[in-house]
């Protein structure tokens, strides 16, 4: 890795950095001492997940969370890096019912402090509202899919059903709330990674926790029949954000997996009234794809 001047003065600063952890979208690496967290930002747009993650991070402290704080950021050669302060706790974890259930009244606790309106804000990226805004809630997730996905039969169906959130308050989001980003410290907790922060509908994060719990329990063998739909029921629930969600995830995968899905299926999952059988209905959903080779 290339450091320019300030970021090379950052390691030596804060340093020294132990061994990188790849992931799709980030480079990361924690310093020897336990104190500090460097994130090079790659993939898609690293300048304003960069930014974006720099700016929130401040603005939720005033709302009474617990974030890392950022050390040093900047942009260079290496790419768009933060080095954050780090928090104590262990991640949240799904390996039990119990364990789920702490982790849904952790979001709960989290959310009721986060979820504020913004005033004055319409939706989109960041809490700042600099990024140009959509014109409507349903607009701001239709944008968050490929161009390809405007072709498929279902999209007009997507889109008139998304239009209810419309009349719903825009708050501001996290927009990646996984059980490892929430740090459990006895009685504190931690909030990190805010790069996907957002303005837009409350469902918008609550349907991410609910996806990813889903998702995640069947690509650890858990069968569809044994995901605990029953406790995700405590959180505000959104047909067409899920159905949105779901549609989301198979346009980040493989070209063709976006075309496993048919319309009866988008239909099905936006109109469903009732969490539980919606729930119940992605977990089958997922199990399927799964089946097919969508990967995780």
């Amino acid at each position: 890795m290339v450091l320019s001047t300030e970021m090379a003065e950052a390691e030596f600063e804060l340093g020294p950095f132990g061994p990188e952890a790849v992931k799709p979208y980030s480079r990361t690496r924690h310093a020897l001492d336990g104190s500090a967290l460097l994130k090079v930002y790659v993939g898609v747009d690293p300048e304003g997940r960069r930014r974006r993650e720099a700016e929130t991070v401040e603005h939720a402290v005033r709302r009474g969370l617990s974030t890392p704080a950022v050390l040093a950021t900047g942009r260079c050669v290496a790419g768009s890096w933060t080095a954050f302060s780090m928090l104590p706790g262990m991640p949240c974890s799904i390996g039990s019912h119990q364990a789920i259930e702490n982790y849904v009244g952790h979001i709960l606790d989290v959310t009721g402090r986060l979820h504020q309106p913004a005033v004055g804000l319409g939706p989109g990226s960041g809490w700042d509202g600099r990024q140009a805004d959509p014109d409507s809630q349903h607009q701001f997730l239709l944008d968050q899919l490929s161009p390809r996905c405007r072709l498929r039969p279902w999209w007009k169906v997507l889109g008139r059903a998304l239009q209810s959130l419309d009349a719903q308050p825009v708050v501001r989001l996290h927009g990646d709330l996984k059980p490892e980003h929430l740090l459990v410290d006895g009685a504190d907790l931690h909030v990190v990674d805010w790069e996907a922060s957002a303005r837009g509908p409350t469902a918008v994060d609550y349907t991410d926790v609910v996806f990813h719990l889903v998702r995640d329990l069947l690509y650890e063998d858990v069968p569809p029949g044994r995901v605990p739909v029953d406790l995700l029921t405590a959180m505000p629930f959104s047909g067409p954000v899920l159905a949105w969600r779901l549609l989301l995830w198979l346009d980040r995968r493989r070209p063709r997996d976006i075309d496993l899905v048919r319309t009866h299926d988008v239909c099905q999952l936006a109109g469903e009234e009732h969490a539980a059988a919606a729930y119940r209905s992605l977990a089958r959903s997922v199990a399927l794809l799964r089946a097919s080779g969508v990967p995780r």
